[in-house]
């Protein structure tokens, strides 16, 4: 086809019409995306706005939050008995002082075999010794032993009152410590003797001299009793075969050693030595069985003719062992009685066997054992757990250990039941100057238990 002048002025004016018709097209395009742009900048400035005044309202409202939290914690105090740097004062009828020289938790107590003085060993690395003699006075004085790079869970008194040996924590061993003397015979300064080899896998959990000073005894938390001579050489090991020791100990006289644990009995060996004084053997002596579950602790008397037991079936059990083992004669069974609380207990038996207290988580009840009743409750007695429970020597007090302080007892079940001892001796004896006499020391006895603020 020709191209004329005419077919092109045709085809631009055909193109002029195309692009005048498109222009209203463009222009509302146009419109409407400003529009839509404008719409969403208005949208997100708003939304900005909304989101500071709500972040502006929830930083006043953690302020308020705050404030009153403040003002709350103020108001609100905590109970004493769980606050642990609360100087909270325990107090009771039956209480002679309190031993405060420690400044960590008590971990052992043991008293001299002279009845003179009272060992205590601390998470504060030392060991302090204290005079019986003040244990009635305001101030209680203590001579202190410090234990380097370690610290002591448990302290003995040797037979002669004259060293102490202690289980040291970290190295899980025995070190004896010799107690020097001043010139005016008072106690001096204390020196190491012997650092015993670690004999034990287990952590120690008790340790206990004999009598006569011919053995020591470590027991540990498995089923392992160790005996020693007194230069660390070891004499014998005993598998208790009872899953696990919740206790161990050496009896006063000296020849026995006994166990318990797991097994719901108390285990108890003779350690013989020959007529030169060597060691022979261990023999299994007798057990205390009786008992329906474990048993938490056990306790000698003063004279190792009777022994108490408290076990987690709820009771506790006195016994008479002075029979004929050999001849395959058992211990008798002579009192059981209720324990007032349930749980990990210590038991303590007076030196004259009248008198048992069981310490339980802060609490500690007294026994008489006579008519096997509860006498005294002497509830938190401590902050922490009660770990030890001793009585002296002449079975006058009773001490117990769980934090710091060492709490002291007069024991007054003992002296009421030496008041019905002498009235049973005035019934029975013969003579009018011998009845007197009797009389005589009943009332002392009254006018002492009166001084301590209670009933005869």
């Amino acid at each position: 086809m020709l191209i004329t002048h005419e077919n092109l002025a045709k085809s631009e004016s055909f193109k002029m019409a195309d692009v005048e018709g498109s222009m209203p097209v463009l222009a509302v395009t146009a419109a409407v995306g400003a529009f839509v742009l404008l719409f969403v900048l208005l949208c997100g400035i708003g939304r900005r706005q909304n989101d500071k005044s709500e972040n502006d309202d929830k930083g006043e409202d953690k302020k308020q939050a705050k404030k009153l939290q403040k003002q709350t914690t103020k108001k609100e105090k905590k109970p004493l008995g769980h606050r642990k740097d609360a100087k909270v004062v325990f107090n009771h009828p039956w209480l002679a002082g309190s031993l405060k020289s420690h400044s960590g938790p008590v971990l052992g107590l043991d008293f001299s075999p002279n009845g003179k003085y009272l060992a205590s060993c601390s998470e504060d690395r030392s060991v302090l010794i204290w005079h019986v003699k003040d244990f009635a006075k305001k101030e209680h004085k203590s001579i202190r032993s410090n234990i380097e790079l370690d610290h002591a869970t448990r302290v003995r008194f040797s037979p002669d009152s004259k060293a102490f040996m202690v289980s040291l924590f970290n190295e899980n061993a025995i070190r004896v410590i010799k107690i020097g003397r001043k010139d005016d015979g008072s106690i001096g300064n204390f020196q190491t003797a012997l650092d015993f080899p670690k004999g034990h896998d287990a952590d120690l959990i008790n340790t206990g001299i004999s009598s006569n000073g011919k053995f020591i005894m470590t027991c540990s938390k498995d089923t392992t009793i160790k005996l020693w001579d007194l230069k660390g050489e070891l004499l014998s090991t005993i598998d208790t075969h009872q899953m696990n020791n919740s206790h161990g100990a050496v009896s006063p006289c000296g020849r026995f050693v006994g166990s318990s644990g797991f097994t719901p009995d108390v285990k108890v060996w003779e350690v013989i030595f020959d007529r030169s004084g060597q060691f022979k053997e261990v023999i299994r002596a007798f057990e205390l069985k009786g008992h329906s579950a474990g048993v938490y602790s056990f306790a000698f008397s003063g004279n190792s003719d009777r022994m108490a037991t408290v076990s987690k079936d709820g009771t506790w059990k006195l016994w008479d062992i002075n029979v004929e083992y050999r001849k395959q004669q058992d211990p008798r069974l002579l009192k059981t009685g209720r324990c007032v609380h349930s749980g990990t207990s210590v038991i303590a038996l007076s030196p004259d066997g009248v008198t048992i207290a069981i310490a339980c988580n802060h609490d500690i009840s007294v026994y008489n054992t006579v008519n096997t009743e509860c006498e005294q409750i002497i509830e938190e007695a401590h902050i922490l757990p009660i770990c030890c429970l001793e009585f002296d020597t002449m079975g006058h007090y009773l001490v117990s250990a769980g934090d710091k302080n060492i709490n002291v007892f007069h024991n007054i079940v003992g002296f009421r039941a030496h008041i019905a001892e002498l009235e049973e001796k005035k019934r029975s004896a013969v003579g009018q100057t011998h009845r007197q006499r009797i009389q005589q020391q009943i009332q002392e006895a009254c006018t002492k238990l009166k001084q301590l603020g209670a009933s005869p």
